[in-house]
């Protein structure tokens, strides 16, 4: 079994030193899967489910704008099989810990840590899909950081999701073929099952409590190995694909410092989503227009950027001040409408020097405009600058989380080293929960059988 899973996933375009682990992880989710012993029924269904790398497209998804994206080469390995009564019970077999819940409005016990994101997953399947339902076992087995900003807790989201829709056939229900009729479609709808609200006929709830878009749940389902994808949001839609240079790879490095949604940041990454409706607020008043996103105001002709300021110059918004609306807007602005596409056009060209400007721009107007970074993550991306990256930029939501760097393949592992050995100098603090390693652009979700 494990060399028909090496062989899978090496198929769909991971590198064997990134598949080669994977088997391992199956195997332990299998155990896990043959503990509970429950009554589970039939052959289990098995994929992989990857994190995520934000190459560029920091806060924008929400607000319509565009990313530049790629599946990380680590993630989680999902084993389940279907039940015959509506419990859900799940087991993280590296991490030892269980959970059951039901399908039902009222999963169960009050959900704490990972449970949060069950318990919305299942709760929108009883809401959005009408008739019989059964549970599932499922058991997941991760090496992708928690709370890394490498999208942990909504790949967490669709694996669940996948294991329900497998074993309950969701894709045959016509609920479902009406909202959603592609992978782009499925990570809109599970954007929402995390922010709460409604995707085209399937109504929404409280999700999980962050204000956030479906820019993680694109990559993991849509990305192709060895490729970037462009995206726009509000609806989904892909823009175009871009090969990675086969001599370069990215670098990544966990600073040690969570960036968890709905942990500490989660209040301050909902500010950065809030401010951004706070600006199209301000638009749609002044104008009588109802734009639906930042991102179309922002397309509507030439000028509509420069109108938009003056807007934020004379026009007071009771939670924010005009200031933080201003960088607020021309953060946004820059990176969806300038650098994505322009780091795209330079990925393209295989243009390093053009790339490194790109890149070192986005990172300096989230420091300064955005505000999402902290001390860790600055200093990350700047070492790794200096030590020779051609590029590198912190991602995910900020507050903490990861810093991505794109080196040669040859210079990698001796690059790494380095980069390690200079922030276990600058951070002694953070370093024991750092993580540094390599990782190819890799591909979406996996099914294994």
């Amino acid at each position: 079994m494990r060399e028909g899973l090496v062989s899978r996933l090496a198929a769909a375009g991971m590198s064997p030193a990134a598949a080669a682990p994977k088997a391992e992880l199956f195997v332990a989710a299998e155990r896990a899967l043959a503990a509970s012993d429950s009554g589970s029924r039939g052959e289990p269904f098995r994929w992989f489910v990857p994190g995520r790398i934000e190459v560029l497209g920091k806060h924008t998804d929400y607000a319509g704008g565009r990313s530049l994206l790629c599946g990380v080469e680590r993630g989680f390995c999902v084993v389940a099989r279907g039940r015959a009564d509506r419990a859900v019970r799940m087991a993280d077999a590296v991490r030892g810990l269980e959970a059951t819940l039901r399908l039902s409005p009222d999963p169960g016990d009050t959900p704490s840590g990972w449970t949060v994101y069950a318990a919305a997953v299942l709760r929108r399947i009883v809401r959005n899909f009408a008739g019989p339902l059964v549970g599932a076992d499922i058991a997941l087995a991760s090496d992708l950081p928690r709370a890394s900003g490498m999208s942990s807790s909504s790949a967490l989201v669709v694996s669940i999701f996948t294991a329900l829709a497998a074993v309950n056939r969701l894709e045959e229900r016509p609920e479902y073929g009406g909202a959603i009729r592609s992978l782009e479609d499925l990570a809109g709808y599970l954007g929402c099952v995390e922010n709460g609200y409604a995707f085209g006929t399937l109504s929404g709830d409280e999700g999980v409590g962050t204000f956030g878009g479906s820019e993680d749940h694109t990559a993991i389902l849509c990305s192709r190995a060895g490729h970037l994808s462009r995206f726009s949001f509000c609806p989904v839609r892909a823009e175009g694909t871009i090969a990675l240079s086969r001599d370069w790879t990215f670098v990544l490095a966990v600073s040690g410092v969570p960036s968890d949604k709905t942990g500490d940041a989660k209040e301050r990454y909902n500010l950065a989503s809030l401010s951004a409706a706070a600006v199209l607020e301000l638009w749609n008043e002044a104008t009588g227009r109802s734009d639906s996103t930042l991102a179309a105001a922002v397309r509507l002709a030439s000028d509509a950027p420069d109108r938009i300021r003056d807007v934020l110059r004379y026009r007071r918004h009771p939670r924010f001040p005009p200031e933080t609306l201003a960088k607020r807007f021309d953060q946004f602005f820059e990176e969806s409408e300038r650098l994505v596409p322009a780091a795209a056009e330079a990925f393209a060209r295989a243009d390093a020097s053009a790339l490194a400007g790109i890149v070192d721009r986005s990172q300096e107007r989230a420091e300064h405009l955005l505000g999402n970074q902290i001390p860790e993550t600055i200093t990350l991306a700047r070492s790794a600058r200096n030590l020779g990256a051609f590029a590198a930029s912190a991602f995910g939501g900020g507050f903490g989380g990861s810093v991505w760097a794109l080196v040669r393949v040859s210079d990698a592992p001796a690059f790494r080293d380095a980069w390690e050995a200079d922030y276990r100098g600058r951070f002694p603090a953070a370093a024991d929960a750092s993580r540094f390693f390599e990782s190819g652009a890799g591909p979406g979700r996996v099914q294994i059988d």
